[in-house]
């Protein structure tokens, strides 16, 4: 590894050979992150041509039921009520209307589904006792 051997030439004073070194790491390390800058400048640039396409078929989609909606149901101790969302991959619902979601969005939502598979993991456990506890008390009120 180029690191390794730089950190061992500045060791033993090698500083022209650990210079050379340290220049290519760099321009790694660059190019590295200017890749990474192209894929989030690509992300939020329009390109017309493909929203012309996206636009005519959206309007053919939605026709064929491309939303869902969610029923009844509690979260934080709120209720929740009809909630639209949308039934293809890659499209979110924005103003009532299906919009294609950009890269960037969708490696944001991929980063955040990582994170929040490890929670709910580790908040699994309790979850359970709190509903084998909460079904014990609707046995003994006999519901």
């Amino acid at each position: 590894m180029k690191a390794i051997d730089l950190i061992e030439n500045i060791k033993s004073k090698n500083m022209i050979q650990s210079k050379n070194i340290f220049e290519s790491l760099m321009t790694i390390i660059a190019t590295r992150k200017l890749l990474e800058a192209k894929k989030s400048v690509a992300a939020r640039m329009e390109v017309n041509e493909e929203d012309e396409e996206t636009i005519q078929e959206e309007v053919l989609d939605l026709n064929e039921a491309r939303i869902r909606i969610i029923k009844a149901r509690i979260r934080g101790g709120k209720i929740q009520r009809r909630k639209k969302v949308s039934n293809v991959a890659g499209y979110t619902l924005r103003g009532g209307k299906l919009k294609r979601m950009s890269m960037t969005e969708r490696r944001k939502r991929r980063m955040g589904q990582r994170r929040g598979k490890l929670k709910r993991r580790a908040k699994l456990g309790r979850a359970l006792m709190k509903r084998k506890r909460s079904l014990r008390r609707r046995k003994a009120m006999g519901l």
